[in-house]
């Protein structure tokens, strides 16, 4: 091992956000994979679900204990279900490692709001409390130097880095927000199930979890504490028959007249520096395969001076930005690195 080298560790490396970790983290130039963890897997070669990572990654999976892993490396990424993070992050921080957990066990600061949503008994108020929310455009100062991060969800990756600009300052009427958001059936995670069989997803398009997915509240939470006032969203999640990548549509009603150069401008200014958030310009609009395989998110916007109304498109891959990449982004921000160190890759395209 290089002692001058982050050592980190990934649980959950046979699911997808766990590989897409794996194929970034063996790029980036300040860290060591130390260690590749599977609750279900442990002892069998990670090449036997993955071989395309033969040569890359050697050593077989291990097995999920905090103090073995404390031995081995000094930040762990936790890519695993929700209900499954809740109860291992506090023992990975007090074996003193630094935490970015994937789920979304640690994003909702009320528990009570958590288990309404979740279905499960919530994490320590404390350590809820504590962990940052790692949307690194907004809380990038926040990340620095901290020791446990909350990596945001996908869906909301894209909605809030889409909507936060405008709503901090004022450009909408919060009553009216509606989103409309479409997923690949990687959102859905690697374990097979009826909604992301061939037969049924191939050449369709499905609702799910209308008014009920547990994004909403982590969308409320966020958009209330930039509008300084409680907000309500209208939410609607759609699979599409492709492997990567999410499009959240929004719609708001506005709060004065306004032109697409505005909120061009408006946006442009808000993300100066940021090199992850791409805005278009007037009268071009983003497309899922723009961002591939890339940590982008790329927004554009359409006014309807008719209707009064705003039309705000985001796109990312939700592996990547709305996933492992944005992990990766917040492991940089934490101590002190280029945020887009090893996260340089171009999007696939076509």
């Amino acid at each position: 091992m290089n002692n001058d080298k982050l050592k980190v560790a990934i649980v959950g490396s046979t699911g997808y956000g766990g590989v897409e970790l794996i194929r970034f983290l063996t790029g980036h130039p300040n860290v060591e994979i130390a260690s590749v963890i599977s609750a279900s897997s442990a002892g069998a070669p990670l090449t036997e679900g993955f071989p395309h990572l033969s040569e890359i990654v050697t050593m077989p999976l291990d097995r999920v204990d905090a103090e073995r892993i404390a031995a081995k490396a000094d930040l762990v990424f936790t890519a695993t279900p929700s209900g499954v993070s809740g109860k291992l992050v506090p023992q990975l921080l007090q074996a003193g490692l630094k935490t970015i957990d994937l789920s979304g066990d640690f994003r909702i600061k009320d528990g009570a709001v958590y288990e309404t949503w979740y279905k499960h008994e919530a994490p320590d108020n404390a350590l809820l409390q504590d962990a940052v929310y790692g949307l690194c455009e907004v809380y990038g100062v926040e990340a620095a130097g901290a020791r446990f991060i909350s990596n945001p969800g996908c869906y909301p990756t894209a909605t809030l880095l889409g909507l936060i600009p405008a709503v901090q300052a004022g450009l909408l009427d919060l009553r009216s927000l509606i989103i409309d958001a479409k997923s690949g059936v990687s959102g859905a995670g690697r374990k097979a199930s009826l909604m992301t069989h061939y037969a049924e997803i191939n050449e369709n398009l499905k609702a799910y979890k209308v008014n009920k997915h547990q994004h909403i509240p982590e969308i409320e939470q966020e958009l209330a504490l930039q509008a300084g006032e409680p907000v309500t969203i209208t939410f609607t999640t759609h699979l599409v028959p492709m492997t990567r990548g999410i499009m959240s549509t929004m719609y708001a009603q506005l709060n004065g007249t306004y032109k697409e150069e505005d909120f061009i401008e408006l946006y442009r200014e808000f993300y100066q520096g940021r090199r992850f958030v791409r805005i278009r310009e007037k009268g071009v609009w983003p497309a899922t395969k723009e961002v591939f395989g890339s940590n982008f998110c790329d927004i554009g916007f359409a006014v309807d001076e008719r209707t009064g109304r705003v039309t705000i498109i985001s796109v990312i891959d939700n592996v990547v930005k709305g996933a492992a990449g944005q992990a990766i982004q917040n492991m940089n921000l934490m101590h002190g690195w280029d945020e887009s160190l090893g996260l340089g890759h171009t999007p696939v395209y076509p």
